[in-house]
């Protein structure tokens, strides 16, 4: 599904690290939970351990999986062996794109270094052999030279700008990075930051939204969409405005008859 598919009402809705409230975040299984609410994308975050893209949000072992190690300080294969709770294993990014495939937009969002190279790696050589589209993905981070890597190897997928904060020029971060879109924290945003994002073209997407009365603030500021723990949240919010809309349309023919 597209952005532009998106009525002004509605919100672009990402899976946060899958549907972490149904199983391990950063896992298949969570991922297939939130593929089952017709989500419009999902987010999964990176680490380049070992010169392999592993699907993992912490640098360091300890809240998910036993030990205290550094990720990057692991052999890829002895990270693949340790289970999550519920017995899942991390994933390679490799096994993400391929549960996703063509049914929703995936956000790739590089957390650690050296991630840059790897990505676009693996995206020209799963799009090449499976027939998907450059603008199904988009590569994001809070490190600004990885994506302007990535605007430099992989040009032709969509970019988001991370950050948490608001700068002294707003969005301008994201013109020379060509950006696609620009991520805020939920803690920061504001209707200025979402303007001025607009006027410059990009789309405002607000992490991490999942409560009803933020839902309403963050749509309030014409943000475009939200990364959220809570998918169900989203997707019947959207269909409510959807039915409200369609009440609208279908009222004033009403009137004729």
């Amino acid at each position: 599904m597209d952005v532009e598919m998106h009525t002004s009402d509605t919100l672009f809705c990402f899976a946060h690290r899958g549907y972490p409230k149904r199983a391990t975040e950063n896992t298949l299984q969570s991922i297939t939970h939130a593929l089952e609410f017709d989500v419009d994308g999902v987010e999964i975050d990176v680490w380049n351990v070992g010169g392999e893209l592993i699907v993992k949000h912490d640098r360091r072992l300890g809240r998910l999986l036993a030990g205290q190690e550094l990720l990057t300080e692991l052999a890829p294969a002895a990270l693949r062996e340790m289970l999550l709770p519920g017995g899942e294993r991390v994933p390679t990014l490799r096994e993400v794109l391929e549960l996703v495939g063509n049914n929703a937009q995936l956000n790739i969002e590089m957390k650690g270094p050296n991630c840059a190279a790897l990505a676009a790696r693996e995206l020209e050589s799963y799009i090449r052999d499976n027939g998907a589209t450059y603008e199904q993905y988009l590569l994001s981070s809070f490190d600004h030279r990885q994506i302007y890597e990535c605007l430099k190897l992989i040009p032709r997928v969509r970019r988001g700008v991370l950050i948490d904060g608001v700068p002294l020029d707003l969005a301008a971060c994201g013109e020379p990075l060509e950006a696609y879109s620009i991520h805020h924290s939920l803690d920061f945003v504001c209707p200025e930051i979402i303007a001025d994002g607009h006027k410059r073209g990009f789309k405002s997407y607000v992490f991490t939204v999942n409560h009803p009365h933020d839902l309403a603030l963050v749509a309030a500021m014409n943000a475009d969409g939200v990364f959220t723990d809570e998918p169900q949240l989203i997707m019947d919010y959207n269909a409510e405005k959807t039915g409200e809309m369609l009440a609208q349309q279908i009222e004033p023919m009403g009137k004729c008859n």
